[in-house]
């Protein structure tokens, strides 16, 4: 069994559908701490670490044979569980940052969040290290667009990060940070690649099962 940390319901249904179309075989159980995110925006990642760990090791002692943190504002704190835990964990955005990497060397991050910008480009710069490749890295914060999220205008919400997406110039990659940035992807009209995490997220962490 699969366990899945999100810090939004959102999410749910998202990965579930993903399971369905491409590993229909993999038992995924959903945990959903919205307080984790909330906090760590207010008092930084690093406020949430102890209960973090507490939700990995929940995890473990479920079942699951592994986990994957779909929020990348706490998703360091997560994998730093896991040797605690007794079972792997990878945050989703983990193998986006490596495809982002392998593309070229100037990768632009587009969040909504400010809180995810850091995480996700550190990421990246972890990735780089890892291949042995130079990352230039810019982040940029997606205005108005987290509104719209909390507002429960999806549609307005993706449209805007699109928007944000085909603003962008001498890029190789642009990197969606945050899972429920996905939708956007079907959306823009730039020839960069844009890159989002949950197909490449899940299909990484049903590996380690």
């Amino acid at each position: 069994m699969l366990a899945l940390l999100h810090t939004s319901p959102v999410h749910v249904p998202v990965f579930d559908a993903l399971r369905d179309r491409s590993h229909p075989g993999v038992e995924l159980r959903h945990l959903v701490a919205e307080d984790l995110l909330a906090r760590a925006r207010a008092d930084g990642p690093a406020a949430v670490e102890q209960d973090v760990r507490a939700k990995v090791r929940e995890a473990a002692d479920s079942g699951a044979r592994a986990v994957l943190c779909t929020c990348s504002t706490i998703g360091d704190a997560a994998e730093a569980a896991a040797s605690a835990a007794g079972v792997p964990v990878l945050r989703v955005d983990r193998p986006m940052a490596a495809a982002a990497v392998a593309a070229g060397e100037r990768v632009v991050v587009l969040a909504a969040l400010e809180s995810t910008l850091r995480p996700t480009a550190a990421l990246i710069e972890e990735e780089a290290l890892r291949a042995g490749r130079s990352a230039e890295v810019r982040t940029v914060l997606v205005p108005g667009a987290w509104e719209r999220f909390e507002a429960g205008d999806a549609a307005g919400y993706v449209r805007r990060v699109a928007h944000a997406a085909d603003a962008v110039t001498g890029a190789d990659a642009i990197v969606l940070a945050q899972a429920s940035m996905a939708p956007a992807e079907t959306l823009v009209t730039t020839s960069v690649p844009v890159l989002s995490s949950p197909r490449p997220g899940l299909a990484a962490a049903a590996r380690l099962l």
